[in-house]
């Protein structure tokens, strides 16, 4: 049965529609001065990260696959693929989206494949191509495990998460404002996301929603676009850097010389790969509590403010 049930593979299908929807957001903002900025070597890096992201997915993807088929041998039922059971596994793999996406800002291992999206200055529909090279090697993949023991598909769970990453591309955007109140409410929006991607303290660690953002309302991450305080884009420390290469695999090499350290213990060395981004066994550094605990020492009147 695994080798019989296909689908489209809808990302590959979409991407002349994103080159489009790129264009069309460049010819705005020239035409208007409004909704963002592209820079030509910023843009260029994120392409670059896009393709290697497929090439990673062509060499690797097949790690995933088989573990999938695996599991699915393990099952407690088989759902079958009507049109009601893609749509339960849309909505339960966007909770699974929201879970991985928060690991990916509190687990440094995960976050060293996840930061390259986030290294861009800039906040444009290229940034939703700036994707990981390393995703395979996070093994996140086992996040899935659960809707492939309740019967879900191998071929239906990849293709539904395809499904999630288009709805993505166009959150990417500042030539998009708010959304009807009621959309805002329950969907990811342009809005939602440039939170995400804010490296102002009352933003880190907010919106990990893919689709729905009611999971961020529903476990507490939710923060809202605040007018008064501008989105600053970028990493808390940003890569002074075009380069592709550097982009996909600095956190890792930083990563690896913390580990090594000399004169750690064998806990601290695994805090350094686990621990959330930011730790250090010296206070030397500081994660996303430490940042935000230090804004509000300084700026007390920010205590009732979203984020904090």
């Amino acid at each position: 049965m695994t080798a019989a049930i296909t689908y489209p593979d809808v990302v590959n299908f979409a991407v002349p529609g994103f080159v489009l929807a790129i264009l069309l957001e460049l010819l705005w903002i020239k035409k208007t001065g409004q909704g963002g900025r592209y820079e030509t070597r910023d843009a260029l890096t994120s392409l670059l990260m896009g393709a290697g992201n497929v090439a990673a997915g062509i060499a690797l993807g097949f790690v995933a696959w088989t573990f999938f088929t695996w599991v699915w041998q393990f099952r407690l039922f088989d759902l079958g693929t009507s049109l009601w059971v893609v749509a339960l596994a849309f909505i339960l793999d966007d909770l699974r989206y929201y879970w991985v996406h928060r690991y990916g800002h509190t687990i440094r291992w995960v976050w060293a494949s996840h930061v390259n999206h986030h290294s861009s200055q800039h906040y444009n529909l290229t940034i939703a191509l700036r994707q990981t090279w390393t995703g395979t090697f996070t093994l996140m993949m086992i996040v899935r495990v659960p809707l492939l023991l309740l019967g879900f598909h191998p071929a239906m769970i990849l293709f539904v998460g395809g499904l999630n990453l288009i709805y993505q591309f166009w959150i990417h955007t500042e030539a998009i404002d708010k959304m009807p109140r009621w959309f805002e409410a329950v969907m990811n929006t342009p809005s939602h996301h440039r939170v995400h991607h804010g490296r102002n303290p009352e933003y880190l660690d907010a919106n990990y929603a893919g689709v729905l953002i009611i999971w961020d309302r529903l476990f507490g991450t939710f923060v809202p676009e605040q007018a008064d305080h501008k989105v600053e884009y970028g990493l808390i420390h940003n890569l002074a850097t075009f380069n592709p290469l550097r982009v996909a695999f600095h956190e890792w090499i930083s990563l690896a010389r913390d580990v090594c350290k000399p004169g750690l213990t064998l806990g601290e060395r695994a805090r350094y790969a686990f621990a959330p981004p930011g730790w250090s066994h010296d206070a030397s550094r500081g994660t996303t509590k430490d940042i935000k605990a230090e804004h509000l020492a300084r700026h007390p009147e920010d205590t009732q403010r979203p984020g904090f």
